[in-house]
């Protein structure tokens, strides 16, 4: 038995890698309980306290993989081994190595989770997410680039050239998907100004419609005849925009007409029947009414009122009932609206009769 474990594989006896695998095992065995008594530790913790920050530390305690752990254990337990300082220096790279991606990944969940938080409302509704996706991918850059550089600069590798070498690797990538990244933009700054988010009414150029999502790269719209219209970021951002959806109020301004056979006092009415009219109604606010002027073939009057709410439908319904209740006021009054109209006064005078008349018979016979 003896003569067994003092034989060789691999240049190390049985008895060494017996050893080492011992190692291995104690490793593994200690990682994993301090792993799982870490996030017993914290989770309790979480119920007792909680927060946004402790739930998400524990998920991404969560997402550590054991694979992690036995290659870690494996490359300390072969500490413990006779190796040359070739072979040890390996090891030390091969452990920065896992640590880092370790926790490249964590930091990497963590951020996932985070833009995950922020882009779903408490509601369970999707909101404009552009700008944490943005920052998502960004802040996932970063992590990434320096632990790549970190562990490349721990083999020794020399990562100034190789950064140089990115750099203008990246300007030639930016120059030929410059207008890519003209949309990228485009919607970053969508997200930081917010001139709108998903579900405003919008209008821009002849376009209108609801915007149903924000991308990185375009912007859908559901147009009121229900087609979907897709506008680059930066196309759109180059327009005037009206966004409807964030009217607290809405003006309306409008006109209405009658007949010169109204007599003064019941002009002097009308504007309160008007009045009333608008004031029957929870959500319009009367502002004015007034005889305008005298008209062509008219008598004109103009009034203003806010509704009380940005729904084009509930200013509609608004117009309609002003519109209905002053018809039948106006009706009870004989007051008719006028329309365009033209009188002809012929003249007294015989000779101008006798002309009219030759013209008229002239135009007949021909």
């Amino acid at each position: 038995m003896t003569s067994w474990l003092q034989s060789k594989f691999l240049s190390f006896t049985i008895h060494e890698w017996f050893y080492a695998l011992l190692i291995f095992i104690s490793t593994y065995v200690v990682l994993l309980l301090i792993w799982k008594f870490t996030i017993r530790r914290i989770t309790s913790f979480a119920l007792r306290n909680p927060t946004k920050l402790g739930d998400l530390i524990v998920e991404v305690m969560r997402s550590t993989h054991q694979l992690t752990f036995a290659l870690f254990s494996v490359l300390f337990a072969m500490h413990f081994l006779e190796l040359n300082a070739r072979w040890l220096t390996r090891l030390d790279y091969l452990s920065f190595l896992i640590i880092g991606m370790q926790v490249a990944l964590w930091l990497s969940k963590g951020i996932t989770l985070w833009a995950k938080a922020k882009t779903v409302a408490t509601d369970g509704s999707a909101e404009n997410m552009v700008l944490t996706t943005m920052l998502s991918w960004i802040f996932k850059t970063i992590v990434w680039s320096i632990a790549i550089l970190s562990i490349l600069a721990n083999m020794g590798v020399n990562i100034t050239a190789f950064v140089a070498s990115l750099g203008v690797g990246g300007v030639a990538v930016a120059l030929a998907v410059q207008n890519i990244l003209s949309d990228l933009f485009a919607s970053l700054a969508i997200g930081l100004d917010k001139p709108f988010v998903i579900g405003d009414f919008i209008i821009f150029g002849d376009v209108l419609g609801t915007v149903e999502r924000v991308g990185l790269k375009t912007t859908h719209i559901r147009s009121l005849s229900g087609e979907q219209i897709v506008c680059g970021n930066t196309e759109l951002l180059k327009n005037t925009i009206h966004n409807y959806k964030r009217m607290a109020e809405r003006r309306v301004v409008f006109q209405f007409r009658v007949t010169y056979d109204t007599k003064a006092d019941v002009v002097e009415k009308i504007p309160e029947i008007v009045k009333k009219a608008i004031a029957a109604e929870s959500k319009a606010r009367f502002d004015r009414a007034h005889f305008k002027g005298f008209g062509l073939s008219s008598l004109d009057f103009e009034v203003v009122f806010y509704v009380l709410d940005s729904s084009y439908n509930v200013y509609m319904d608004i117009q309609q009932s002003v519109n209905l209740y002053l018809m039948r006021e106006l009706e009870a009054m004989n007051v008719s609206f006028a329309f365009p109209t033209m009188t002809l006064n012929l003249s007294k005078n015989p000779e101008i009769k006798m002309l009219l008349a030759k013209e008229e018979l002239s135009s007949t016979l021909q």
